[in-house]
C-alpha cells in the first residue's frame, strides 16, 4: 500500500500536478456545493418539494457533475500529459517508453480526472444526507430541505476555509467569503423566482 502511495506521489511530483489536483478538488467541490444549494433554494423558493423528488433531482445533478468532471478533466489532462511527454522526448532526443514520465502520462490524467469528478459528487452526497434521511422516514428536527440547505452552507464554509489554509489566508475570513458567495447566489435565486 505504501509503495503504491509513494509511486503515485512521485508521478504527481514529476508532472507537477499536485496543485492542479488539489485545486480541482476544492473548485469542483465548491461547484457541487453551490449547484446543490441552487437546486435546494429553487425547491424552497417554489414552495417546497417532497424529499423524494428533491433527493432524486439532487442525485441526478451530482452524478452529472461527476461524469462531466471526470470526462472533461481526463480528456484535457491526457492531452496535456501527452504534449509534455512529446516535448520532453524532443528535448532529450530520445524515446521514453519505459520511463516514469511515460507512466505518469498514462496514470496522472486518470488521477486528476478522479479528483475533478469525485469531489463534487462527495460534497453533493454530504449535502443530500438530510434528504436521504427524510426519504428513509427518520424524524428530523427540521424539514429535510431546510436541513440540506444548512448543510450546503456549512460545506461551502468548510471549502472556503480550506482554500484559506492553502493560500495562507485566515481560514475564518476565507470561509466567510465563500458563504457570502452562497448568500448572494441564494438571494439571486429568490429574487428571480
Amino acid at each position: 500500500m505504501m509503495n503504491w502511495y509513494r509511486r503515485i506521489a512521485f508521478l504527481l511530483s514529476i508532472t507537477r500536478t499536485q496543485g492542479i489536483a488539489r485545486r480541482y478538488v476544492v473548485v469542483n467541490g465548491f461547484d457541487g456545493a453551490l449547484t446543490m444549494l441552487g437546486l435546494l433554494m429553487g425547491f424552497q423558493a417554489g414552495g417546497g418539494i417532497a424529499p423524494e423528488i428533491a433527493f432524486s433531482a439532487c442525485l441526478g445533478a451530482a452524478l452529472a457533475l461527476a461524469a462531466s468532471g471526470i470526462s472533461s478533466a481526463y480528456l484535457s489532462e491526457a492531452a496535456e500529459r501527452r504534449k509534455a511527454l512529446r516535448e520532453l522526448e524532443h528535448a532529450m532526443v530520445e524515446q521514453l517508453q519505459e520511463s516514469a514520465h511515460t507512466e505518469a502520462a498514462r496514470i496522472v490524467p486518470f488521477l486528476v480526472a478522479l479528483a475533478n469528478g469525485l469531489s463534487p459528487l462527495l460534497v453533493s452526497v454530504v449535502i443530500m444526507v438530510p434528504l436521504w434521511l427524510g426519504v428513509a422516514g427518520y424524524a428530523l428536527s427540521q424539514e429535510p430541505l431546510v436541513l440540506a440547505i444548512g448543510v450546503a452552507f456549512i460545506s461551502i464554509f468548510v471549502l472556503g476555509a480550506f482554500l484559506g489554509r492553502i493560500g495562507h489566508v485566515f481560514w475564518l475570513w476565507s470561509g466567510l467569503r465563500a458563504v457570502l458567495i452562497a448568500i448572494l447566489t441564494s438571494a439571486l435565486i429568490l429574487v428571480l423566482r
